[in-house]
């Protein structure tokens, strides 16, 4: 499949300037989002192991998690959300897993923490693909969840209710799909019942896969494959699906997943906090591979710098430049934006008006002088850290001013508040 460059795009996602020298292009969506993982930025990074890994932030991870009720996930959520639309995502495709009380009991509505996501994308304006969950044992074995783990499990039965429940509310900038949390936490045959379940309905299905090392081995281990060989050869992946992370693949899987049609969730910011590992761009991008980005824990809100960061990584590896382009598009930032423009919108299932979405650049701005069409991305993605987006545009409605959401004080006012209740408890470890 060869790159689309943003001239092929209908009209209204094509750059250009206005008349007073600012320039107008197509919001991002932002494939992986865990909303409430916002809260705890910047509180994992003192050392709490001598090999501290994904696996050790992972336990703090639920102790955080533990402490969260649907007034805080709705503020949370609210705040990541404003910060996402000024920084110029315009859909977000939410992985929520958060669904019970700590101790793994429903809520009176078992949609609870389900509805402050979706109040919380309503009320600020943001595009939302609701993605719950499937998360059903702690490890490859089969071992029950956790005692912390609690609060994600679902039996099939009650989460299909729950997203019978969800798909009832989709509208204009609302759909639901399904998430199956991961291969080690969603057993091969409950896999095989949801997929039939849902069977060939147009919704996105997306799924945590190859993120760790271990996980890799753990699963040649105990399903004698790698977690993208068995998925590739036990599902029907297609188009609709998005695979998160796929950072460890070997030559043959990076083909399979772009023969398939499916598209990968490249998380930069947080596979470098995390310390996962470097997902294999180039020979996915000769492949033909449909890709896009997530901020995924929200270390850092910002589709300029999950853009720089992925290239940025391929260069210290290769220790060339210029890695994301193609003979068609040599330009390093129109590649990289209008990929994951594509496979964002692709992956988030909104329709062709996710695509009329769009934001205003700061044309007077040092980074911007005297830029043009054909430089545009490069200047955005690559000449500073001033934020750039000025406006931002979502189904119709300026949600962004100045730089500013439009009830960014409120929402930061609220969001203090829950996040002093949060931290009271010591959550963060």
């Amino acid at each position: 499949m060869p790159p689309t460059p943003l001239s092929a795009f209908p009209a209204a996602a094509r750059p250009r300037a206005d008349a007073a020298g600012h320039w107008r292009v197509p919001g991002l969506p932002n494939l992986h989002s865990h909303a409430f993982q916002r809260a705890m930025a910047g509180l994992a990074e003192r050392q709490s192991h001598p090999e501290d890994s994904f696996w050790t932030w992972r336990e703090l991870m639920y102790r955080f998690a533990g402490r969260l009720d649907p007034d805080t996930q709705y503020a949370v959520a609210a705040q990541l959300y404003a910060e996402m639309l000024e920084a110029g995502f315009t859909t977000v495709c939410e992985f929520h897993y958060l669904h019970h009380q700590p101790d793994g009991r429903p809520y009176d509505d078992p949609s609870a923490m389900s509805q402050a996501l979706v109040a919380a994308a309503r009320d600020t304006g943001i595009r939302l693909t609701l993605l719950p969950v499937l998360y059903m044992t702690g490890g490859f074995d089969g071992r029950p969840l956790s005692e912390r783990q609690r609060r994600f499990g679902h039996s099939l039965d009650a989460y299909l209710a729950l997203l019978q429940s969800l798909r009832a509310l989709e509208g204009d900038t609302l759909r639901v799909g399904i998430a199956l949390h991961s291969l080690r936490a969603v057993p091969a045959d409950a896999m095989r019942e949801v997929l039939a379940a849902v069977g060939d309905a147009a919704l996105p299905i997306h799924i945590h896969i190859a993120e760790q090392v271990g996980e890799v081995h753990d699963c040649e281990a105990l399903r004698g494959a790698r977690p993208v060989e068995w998925l590739l050869a036990n599902a029907e992946v297609d188009a609709r699906w998005t695979l998160v992370h796929a950072t460890h693949l070997v030559p043959a899987e990076v083909q399979g997943i772009a023969a398939s049609g499916a598209t990968v969730a490249i998380c930069p910011t947080t596979e470098a906090n995390l310390g996962d590992g470097l997902f294999p761009l180039r020979d996915y991008l000769s492949a033909g591979g449909r890709w896009g980005v997530g901020s995924d824990s929200h270390v850092s809100v910002s589709p300029v710098e999950e853009l720089r960061w992925l290239e940025y990584g391929q260069r210290l590896v290769t220790r060339h430049r210029n890695i994301a382009v193609s003979a068609d598009i040599p330009s390093t930032g129109e590649l990289l934006y209008s990929q994951a423009l594509d496979g964002g919108l692709r992956a988030c299932f909104q329709g062709d008006a996710a695509a009329a979405d769009w934001l205003q650049l700061d044309g007077a701005a040092a980074a911007l002088a005297g830029a043009r069409e054909h430089d545009l991305m490069d200047r955005f993605l690559f000449a500073g850290n001033r934020p750039l987006v000025r406006e931002t545009w979502v189904a119709g409605q300026r949600v962004v001013a100045e730089g500013r959401h439009r009830d960014g004080e409120a929402i930061a006012a609220r969001y203090r508040r829950a996040l002093a209740g949060l931290l009271a408890g010591d959550a963060h470890g």
